[in-house]
């Protein structure tokens, strides 16, 4: 255990993190020159491909001072998510380490979700190791940058390393500061809390699921020690199982002969069952009567969204599609729903808006399935006007205005950070948003952070990109889900040819009833295809139209076959046409392409 050092990688997105790693492996020969590759703990074609960490990946190296003197180390790494969707995530695995890389990006300096994840790693006690990576741009501001850290952290400027993960400059150093400044693991220690006992006790802090060998999880363990063959027990699912395999992960899947307290490995479970394992769990000896460690909590969805095979003939693959993602993911859940224009479907709920995006993602590649997509909603507490009570998460299942008494709604307590010069453009945004501000702080020359609270359902009417576009790029958001409040809005319905589409429908606030409205229908009749006959498509709210738009038929003309002759041929053929669009309109039905969702969803 004296020779183990099990750190993490923690920072805003995008500052580096899985570059970073990637040269540790060069570094310490954990993978061949030949197989190396960017972003190598990254699996996910997605993850590759949006250069983004979204599934956490666990690493064992051997490290050896480069001079080939003195012991070998056992370095486990575990490099972390950095969007702020998958915060608790981030929180399990700094539960499962003894110290953490805090790494600022050279030239963006310290950014919101940078003070998130610090706040963690310090609540758990970490010890941190600041680093400043991407010295080799041309950008790179690190005298700045460095005094940014040292009045964050207290910390003196010779503790303060410099990498670049790109060149591998300064990686030689960092790895012999970890075996110097990270503390090796405690036999029966969590954080500041002692186990009791010698029997095996393990953290989940991520899983995965293999078709042959169902459930995989990846744990730290504790105290004991666990072999293939043990019975074990999930402590918060209450499900025994037995060990089918024990090993590392360096990075591919090694079987080792047991794991002991202090190392990092993975379990096989043998289960094939969603909802059984979760990230934050404590696996144990099936013996084991002590409380599960602690910091455990089940995470909850905080965006909803309907989702529909784009075919009813796709229902059953879409219902086993989102069964093998669950048991992949413990924070993701759905529940089967109808809808008269739709069909069946399922409601699922999210972590955020990343996160909703990266599984429809999936459906899509994993499973080559069509899918629609309804806009991202919320949930709210409706108190009716009859003294019930009720959750909603659908905006086409919203009761009427005349209906309710009051409405509830969840509010987030965020974090921005900007450049000074932006400050004004910022409050504006906040007030566009109906955010509450709070206090303003600076920190370094050309940082100051801004606290606010603001209800969740404006953060999610595309309040990333606008910040994103009044501090061209600079700013950059952290934030969590503080409460409920009062809300006072409505629903808005969107009409085609008269009939409400429900995927459209969206609750808003009541001060924003006609800028939404005319920008939804202008939106649906740019990228609607033009039908056979004119149709109006109409935003209706609180008992009556505030938009209408007109989408004119497709014409042909049915006397271009006609040469000379009396006019009144002429007429009749156009007058014949002329009722058969009328009946078509009476009869006629709109259908909706899958793109036309999408595209109002990426801009809704």
């Amino acid at each position: 255990m004296e020779n183990i050092r099990n750190f993490s990688i923690i920072a805003h997105i995008d500052h580096g993190k899985s570059t970073l790693a990637d040269r540790m492996l060069e570094l310490t020969g954990t993978i061949e020159e030949r197989r190396m590759r960017e972003q190598v703990l990254d699996s996910m074609e997605l993850e590759r491909e949006r250069g983004i960490t979204i599934k956490m990946q666990p690493v064992r190296m051997r490290y050896r001072a480069s001079n080939g003197s003195g012991p070998e180390y056992i370095l486990n790494l575990i490099d972390t998510p950095g969007h702020i969707d998958f915060s608790y995530e981030v929180s399990r695995a700094l539960g499962a380490v003894e110290g953490s890389i805090l790494l600022v990006d050279a030239t963006q300096g310290v950014q919101a979700q940078t003070l998130t994840t610090l706040g963690m790693a310090q609540s758990a006690r970490l010890k941190i190791i600041p680093v400043i990576s991407k010295i080799d741009s041309p950008l790179a501001r690190i005298e700045e940058v460095r005094d940014e850290i040292i009045g964050l952290l207290k910390v003196k400027k010779e503790d303060i390393l410099l990498v670049s993960g790109k060149t591998g400059e300064g990686v030689e150093k960092l790895l012999g500061e970890i075996v110097r400044r990270v503390p090796a693991p405690a036999h029966g220690q969590v954080g500041k809390f002692a186990i009791a006992g010698t029997a095996f006790r393990s953290l989940v802090f991520d899983f995965k699921y293999s078709n042959h060998r169902g459930v995989i999880v990846f744990v730290r363990v504790f105290n004991g020690s666990v072999k293939q063959g043990d019975k074990l027990k999930f402590k918060v699912a209450d499900k025994e199982f037995q060990s089918l395999e024990v090993g590392i992960l360096a990075p591919e899947e090694k079987k080792v002969p047991e794991l002991v307290a202090g190392e990092i490995g993975y379990i096989v479970t043998g289960i094939k069952e969603p909802g059984i394992a979760s990230v934050g769990d404590t696996v144990t000896s099936s013996t084991d009567v002590g409380s599960a460690l602690a910091g455990y909590h089940k995470p909850h969805p905080v965006v909803w969204a309907s989702v529909y095979p784009e075919n009813q003939d796709y229902f059953t693959a879409l219902k086993q599609a989102l069964f093998r993602l669950r048991l992949s993911d413990s924070a993701f859940s759905f529940e089967e729903e109808s809808s008269g224009v739709l069909g069946r479907g399922f409601r699922a709920g999210f972590l955020g808006m990343l996160h909703l995006e990266i599984i429809t993602e999936r459906l899509r590649r994993e499973f080559s399935l069509p899918l629609v997509i309804t806009l991202p909603s919320i949930t709210y507490r409706i108190v009716y006007k009859d003294g019930s009570e009720g959750n909603i998460y659908t905006p086409s299942f919203f009761p009427e205005d005349h209906l309710i008494n009051a409405v509830w709604e969840p509010w987030v307590r965020a974090t921005v950070i900007v450049p000074p010069a932006f400050i004004s453009r910022v409050i504006q945004l906040l007030y566009e948003f109906e955010a509450e501000l709070g206090e303003t702080n600076d920190f370094g020359e050309a940082r100051t952070s801004l606290t606010f609270e603001m209800p969740l359902r404006e953060l999610m009417r595309g309040f990333f990109d606008k910040l994103k576009s009044v501090t061209s790029g600079f700013g950059s958001i952290s934030y969590s889900v503080s409460g409920e409040r009062l809300a006072d809005v409505t629903r808005l319905d969107i009409l085609i040819a008269d009939e409400v589409v429900p995927a459209f429908a969206k609750i808003i606030s009541r001060r924003q009833v006609e800028t939404e409205s005319e920008s939804d229908v202008d939106k649906l009749a740019a990228v609607l295809p033009r039908q056979m006959f004119t149709l109006k498509i109409q935003a209706k709210a609180l008992g009556r139209i505030y938009a209408s738009r007109t989408l004119s038929g497709m014409k042909k003309d049915v006397t271009q076959h006609m040469y000379g002759g009396d006019i009144t041929r002429k007429m009749k053929l156009r007058e014949k046409q002329k009722k058969g669009k009328k009946r078509m309109k009476e009869r006629g039905k709109v259908n909706i392409p899958q793109d036309v969702f999408l595209k109002m969803i990426r801009h809704g």
